[in-house]
């Protein structure tokens, strides 16, 4: 199964992009992992949020396949803990899912369009964080999720 974290603009922060490295180097020992940035929109200035949202998702969509299996990273999704993570991705592996991928959308979220598109919505905690820290989150949960698959000591039960 390939694995791909969908974001909508580079990550500035040097010490999130150090992590975010780290656990993709560490990811590369259990799965075929990327992550494919979206640049950031330009001339958003006098944009409504509903504006920005849809032409985020004109983005988005583009870069989407009939064959993915779409999971956003929203507030409005359903929380796992990390062995219900694990136990989510073992599911989707037993199902055959060959291309799972993870959406991070922009700072107002995302456009109906995308909601319509997805197949999941996951949350990673009822706190809302920044989109960019959002995205070491994921990855060191993503690591996590497959040493517990594999029966690692990393995770702490």
């Amino acid at each position: 199964m390939n694995i791909t974290l969908l974001v909508i603009s580079k990550t500035d922060i040097a010490y999130l992009q150090a992590g975010i490295d780290e656990y993709c180097k560490r990811l590369k020992h259990y799965i075929r992992f990327d992550i494919e940035v979206i640049p950031a929109l330009k001339d958003q200035k006098g944009a409504s949020p509903d504006e920005i949202k849809e032409r985020e998702a004109a983005l988005l969509l583009k870069k989407l396949q009939g064959a993915d299996r779409i999971v956003l990273l929203d507030e409005h999704g359903k929380e796992h803990t990390s062995v219900g993570f694990a136990d989510y991705l073992q599911r989707q592996m037993n199902a055959g899912v060959r291309s799972l991928v993870f959406v991070v959308g922009g700072a107002f979220g995302f456009a109906p369009s995308v909601y319509a598109a997805a197949h999941d919505k996951i949350s990673l905690s009822q706190m809302t964080f920044n989109h960019q820290m959002v995205r070491l989150f994921f990855v060191e949960q993503l690591y996590r999720a497959f040493t517990i698959l594999r029966h690692e000591p990393y995770h702490n039960s």
